[in-house]
């Protein structure tokens, strides 16, 4: 047998073996779902999630996994996925292996706010994807930010976005108080950036924080 003809053997047998796998995997679920009913995603720590430290995306990569179990089994409160626990902070140490339930999870309360530098006034605003500065997983506060202000414009023409503020000092961050509820933050501003800050957030512009390496 050829070089080219053994190649095309042991290609045609991995894709059967890969079939014959899917299909066993396949009937195992439907055998499952049979037995025990619909399967669900639950989630699961992969890792062991400490008491007070917020979960971060970056950290859920490798902290949290999804497993699907028959639904009468998953706990009350179960999460789905990684996105649920997103913020949060466990109240209690929840053990790698266990699953993580929207009772163990808190929203981080407001921290105690930075001192406010110079002639510098503290002005709080609800920003959007704040979720961003918390991805290198240790607390943002105290640190500065680079302020970007979105808004919308008229039938047919673009939104624009202009950084109105640069090297801000983020002196708290509060984290949603419940479901569909955002993120807000205090920052330390000279007054007319505190009126540009305040004029847009009523003027229905969406203010993002940038953070400064």
């Amino acid at each position: 047998m050829s070089r080219r003809a053994r190649a095309l053997a042991f290609a045609a047998a991995a894709i059967a073996c890969a079939l014959l796998a899917a299909v066993v995997a396949g009937r195992y679920r439907d055998s499952l779902e049979s037995r025990y009913g619909e399967l669900r995603p639950v989630l699961v720590a992969a890792e062991e999630l400490p008491a007070g430290e917020p979960i971060a995306r970056k950290r859920s990569q490798t902290a949290l996994a999804v497993r699907r179990v028959p639904a009468r089994f998953a706990p009350p409160g179960a999460l789905r996925g990684p996105d649920e626990a997103l913020g949060r902070a466990p109240a209690a140490t929840v053990p790698a292996g266990s699953y993580v339930l929207d009772a163990q999870l808190v929203w981080p309360g407001p921290p105690t706010p930075a001192a406010v530098p110079g002639e510098k006034r503290p002005v709080q605003v609800e920003v959007a994807g704040a979720e961003a500065l918390l991805a290198g997983g240790a607390s943002p506060e105290g640190g500065d930010v680079d302020v970007v202000v979105s808004r919308q414009s008229g039938l047919g023409r673009k939104g624009d976005a202009e950084i109105v503020a640069t090297g801000v000092k983020l002196l708290a961050l509060a984290g949603p108080e419940g479901p569909g509820d955002g993120w807000s933050a205090t920052l330390a501003v000279g007054r007319a950036e505190a009126l540009d800050l305040i004029e847009a957030q009523a003027g229905g512009g969406e203010i993002r924080l940038l953070p400064r390496p």
